[in-house]
């Protein structure tokens, strides 16, 4: 079974920066594209963030770009989100995923003060 864990979520001011990390406890971890995505309250799942093909390739939410910045490294097993600027809409539960595979980490609360 893989197990997929978030880190470093918080409180923090609006402007203020957080990075998200998201460990893998298998090395095949390195085959799979990774994206990271939140669910504020009453709302929907949203993709934030993806990243395949090495790293090579990444893609955003429109709502989150050049603020965040998604990386991975595959000697670590280990996914990142760097969050600046951060903005009180960023509040939400924020997750990585292994996709296609399945697999979701349980979640890290980010939770931006205006």
């Amino acid at each position: 079974q893989v197990q997929l864990v978030e880190s470093g979520g918080g409180l923090v001011q609006a402007g203020g920066s957080l990075r998200l990390s998201c460990a893998a406890s298998t090395s095949i971890f390195r085959i799979y594209a990774m994206g990271w995505h939140r669910q504020a309250p009453g709302k929907m799942r949203e993709m934030v963030a993806i990243i395949l093909d090495g790293g090579i390739i990444t893609n955003y939410a429109d709502s989150v770009k050049g603020r965040f910045t998604i990386s991975r490294d595959d000697a670590k097993n280990t996914v990142y989100l760097q969050m600046n600027n951060l903005k009180p809409e960023d509040t939400a539960v924020y997750y990585c995923e292994m996709i296609g595979a399945g697999y979701w980490g349980q979640g890290t609360q980010v939770t931006v003060s205006s």
